[in-house]
């Protein structure tokens, strides 16, 4: 029996690439089932597949598991290296997991995820810059704490995975993430990093909600997508 994840496009899903990066980085084999955002809202259809009308939704036997915090714990339950073995480094982890599920709203709405772009971004709103600020702070802390490369020490984990689109962010919006930019072209470089840029990049269709939030954002200054 093997696993199926569901995901959105490469483009705009920041949730869908979470447990797909988490999964391929970590080699826990899955097969892919591409649900793309194809209208404004698209709930009523994905109510047909996940409970919360939402993506990532993971799939094994009769099982569905839905949510990307879900899914990682259920991971965790199966298979080594989704948290660090050190038990500091650990609650470190778990605890920054836990802070990106739940918070960021400013980030998410004001630097929105598109993998293809370069955006002259607006002037900051002070709750944007004490996000930025508090991803800097978590990103310097962790590569000091535990030597990186990766947030909670040597191994990938599902810190990384979280903070993934993040980087993606980073990028296109150019923000000061200070010493923190060495995670940043870290996990940019990581191969199955580089395999969703590219599905990104070839993704030819565009839906009108998530690039007028993307225009909201600032001015676009390159467009790399097809």
């Amino acid at each position: 029996m093997n696993y199926t994840l569901i995901t959105a496009n490469r483009n705009y899903s920041s949730w869908s690439l979470r447990p797909w990066l988490l999964m391929k980085a970590l080699g826990i084999p899955f097969e892919e089932r591409f649900e793309p955002f194809a209208k404004p809202d698209n709930y009523p259809d994905f109510r047909a597949f996940s409970p919360s009308g939402q993506v990532p939704v993971l799939l094994y036997g009769e099982r569905k598991v839905w949510d990307s915090l879900a899914i990682t714990l259920y991971l965790a339950d199966r298979h080594q290296g989704i948290w660090p073995e050190d038990p500091s480094a650990r609650a470190f982890a778990q605890c920054i997991v836990a802070e990106m599920h739940g918070g960021f709203g400013h980030l998410r709405n004001d630097c929105t995820m598109n993998v293809g772009v370069r955006v002259r971004p607006k002037p900051m709103s002070e709750g944007l810059q004490r996000n930025v600020t508090r991803v800097r702070e978590i990103f310097e802390f962790g590569l000091e704490r535990f030597g990186g490369p990766w947030l909670a020490g040597a191994e990938f984990s599902a810190a990384d995975a979280f903070y993934a689109p993040v980087a993606f962010r980073v990028r296109t919006y150019e923000l000061d993430v200070g010493t923190g930019q060495a995670w940043v072209n870290h996990v940019l470089a990581h191969p199955a990093m580089r395999d969703w840029e590219d599905q990104a990049l070839a993704e030819t269709w565009r839906e009108e909600t998530h690039e007028a939030e993307l225009a909201a954002t600032g001015t676009i200054t390159a467009d790399y997508r097809r």
